[in-house]
């Protein structure tokens, strides 16, 4: 089975810029918890830095749902009282799904 891609997301530069730094910042956080078990460091702490992580990709992976939401909803389909409700769903089924 072939996986099917997105076209090229055409990003507004401020959000493609929030994700840059979002993910440069994930990269100094995986390399951090990499030092850590290699200095033996406990499980409690590489833990909480694993959960930290998990929180960022969550983050990085709700604002491209948020920017696919406005690609597939145009402003003459849906009012901006509606875009809202549909965002602030999502931002609550990706909070139920961190559980």
């Amino acid at each position: 089975m072939s996986e099917q891609t997105d076209p090229v997301v055409n990003l507004d530069p401020e959000i493609e810029a929030g994700l840059m730094h979002r993910l440069r910042r994930l990269e100094g956080q995986v390399r951090g918890v990499q030092r850590m078990v290699q200095d033996g460091r406990g499980c409690q702490d590489i833990i909480v830095q694993l959960t930290a992580i998990r929180s960022a990709v969550d983050q990085v992976g709700l604002i491209l749902l948020e920017n696919q939401m406005h690609r597939c909803l145009p402003p003459s389909d849906t009012s901006q009282q509606e875009a809202t409700r549909l965002r602030e769903t999502l931002h609550l089924w990706t909070r139920f799904q961190r559980g």
